[in-house]
């Protein structure tokens, strides 16, 4: 008995472990308050190595705050973060070697010409990379690095933010809004960065109002509103979910029994038919070819339609 007792010790301090040696980001019941106004209320979550996670919320929601935070920018009501087992306030000096940091509203050295600005950040990170940043600046955003920050548009100043924060070799990127002022094929550029950045083992924590974009590279998205985590999805999990819609010509049967509890299904007023299920559609097609349909339409249900359900006006 002594040695099964052992062995469970053993096994439970191994899985222990193995679960601080994997997650690499950590709040718990993480809180931060102005005087009566709550920016962020009792927040836990965890980022494991290597993985990308989107924040997802409007203005307001508290995501730029839960960043300052895990930053050491501000100090926490209650409750604590930690990255890399560093408590993000107290060893704050520490934690900042291990995280590449881009702000919601990055500000450059206007009087700087962008090979200047280069120059200054990637000198200040001994692990900034000067041609990595040179590269990303005039190759991938297509920057004249001779051109005066004072001269460049909004959309060029977060290009060359983008490209010293990205030429910093880190455990960890944090993005905050990072493709604001960004046209469409650039946004697919920082998608691909992300990309590459995860391919190397790196950890990204990527916050932003454009749904479509965490879907595209995150692995999990975390939906805030109101300074609360009301829901966190896998989106591997969400690819598989489908919703099908169709009007019905003729009355509709009982679902079959092999199908109850893994579908949901309504009809609206005028015969409309939505079916939403979490899996594979093989099962439920063969029922669907034997009702009476028409114009019927299959889709994945998408991060939208899930976000709509937390921030529907």
């Amino acid at each position: 008995m002594r040695g099964d007792i052992s062995s469970i010790a053993s096994g439970a301090a191994i899985l222990k472990r193995n679960r601080l040696l994997s997650v690499y980001v950590e709040t718990r019941s993480l809180t931060k308050r102005y005087g009566h106004f709550t920016a962020l209320d009792d927040f836990s979550f965890s980022v494991e190595r290597g993985e990308v996670v989107g924040l997802l919320g409007p203005n307001g929601a508290g995501k730029t705050t839960l960043l300052r935070l895990l930053m050491g920018f501000l100090r926490p009501t209650a409750g604590s973060a930690s990255i890399d087992g560093l408590d993000c306030y107290r060893q704050y000096f520490e934690a900042h070697r291990r995280v590449s940091y881009l702000p919601g509203e990055a500000r450059l050295f206007r009087g700087m010409r962008a090979r200047e600005v280069v120059d200054f950040f990637t000198a200040v990170r001994g692990d900034g990379s000067k041609p990595r940043a040179e590269k990303l600046a005039s190759e991938r955003f297509g920057l004249d690095l001779s051109r005066p920050v004072a001269a460049m548009s909004t959309g060029m100043r977060q290009k060359l933010a983008l490209a010293v924060t990205l030429a910093v070799d880190t455990p960890l990127v944090i993005l905050d809004e990072p493709t604001s002022n960004l046209d469409p094929t650039v946004r697919s550029d920082v998608a691909a960065l992300v990309g590459e950045a995860k391919r190397a083992g790196r950890t990204v924590i990527f916050s932003s109002h454009v749904i479509s974009e965490v879907e595209q590279v995150c692995d999990r998205a975390l939906i805030l509103r109101a300074g609360h985590l009301v829901h966190t999805q896998i989106i591997a999990d969400l690819r598989r979910k489908h919703r099908i819609r169709a009007q019905l010509t003729g009355p509709l049967p009982p679902l079959p029994a092999s199908l109850d509890g893994t579908v949901t299904m309504a009809v609206g007023h005028a015969g409309e038919l939505t079916i939403e299920t979490p899996g594979e559609l093989s099962g439920l097609l063969g029922w669907l070819a034997t009702l009476p349909l028409a114009e019927v339409t299959i889709e994945p249900v998408g991060l939208r339609a899930l976000y709509d359900q937390y921030h529907a006006n």
